[in-house]
């Protein structure tokens, strides 16, 4: 009889003791998740960017190898009757194409490596300097959202004494698509890529911005 109460006192308190566990196990998680979880989609979006950038400059950079395009593809300069540069006009039409078609190899690119996945060390998801690149890799998905725009750029700087350089760069952005175990997550990059450049000599003439 004594052996069957003992028993009976004892069931409850095993309950309790689940249900403490289950608190604490439950209480630990969502601690390590609101520790982890900032940090994870912070990391897992430097790397998503790494591979971008890997992805677009590829696109990019066979692009202007198999097109050769100088600066004067883009942009007139005018010169007076004593040599000195007045005006600068762009040459919309080039602009316009280099543009549609950066955007369609891009794209080309962006299908061509779809669901890329990046093994990333867990210690790297982390804020700690001293876990950094430590502990089994966990697989991170990158995709693009398809979404890719490119503009040109036009920037004036200046190169010297009495001279200012003349940039055109190529500004790419695209949305992507990321995920790691237990989260999900886009996020939008922007990269710019130098096309062509001029130095012109004597103050800064005046520029014609059509579709820059």
């Amino acid at each position: 009889m004594r052996k069957r109460s003992h028993r009976k006192h004892l069931k409850p308190f095993s309950l309790i003791l689940i249900f403490i566990s289950i608190a604490v196990i439950i209480f630990l998680f969502r601690s390590i998740e609101k520790n982890i979880s900032p940090s994870a989609l912070k990391q897992g979006e430097h790397y998503s960017k790494l591979m971008a950038n890997k992805i677009i400059s590829r696109a990019v950079s066979d692009y202007l190898e198999d097109n050769n395009y100088q600066y004067s593809d883009f942009s007139a300069v005018i010169y007076d009757e004593n040599g000195k540069a007045v005006s600068i006009e762009s040459l919309s039409g080039n602009i316009n194409k280099v543009q549609s078609d950066l955007v369609v190899r891009i794209s080309e690119e962006f299908s061509e490596n779809k669901n890329i996945k990046v093994k990333i060390p867990i210690g790297s998801l982390t804020d700690s300097y001293l876990l950094a690149g430590k502990g089994f890799s966990v697989p991170l998905n990158i995709c693009s959202a398809g979404n890719v725009d490119v503009k040109l750029k036009s920037e004036f700087t200046s190169a010297g004494i009495n001279q200012t350089c003349h940039r055109i760069s190529a500004v790419v952005s695209t949305e992507i698509n990321s995920s790691v175990p237990l989260y999900s997550f886009s996020s939008k990059a922007e990269f710019e890529f130098l096309i062509a450049e001029n130095v012109l000599v004597g103050d800064v003439p005046d520029y014609h911005r059509e579709n820059f």
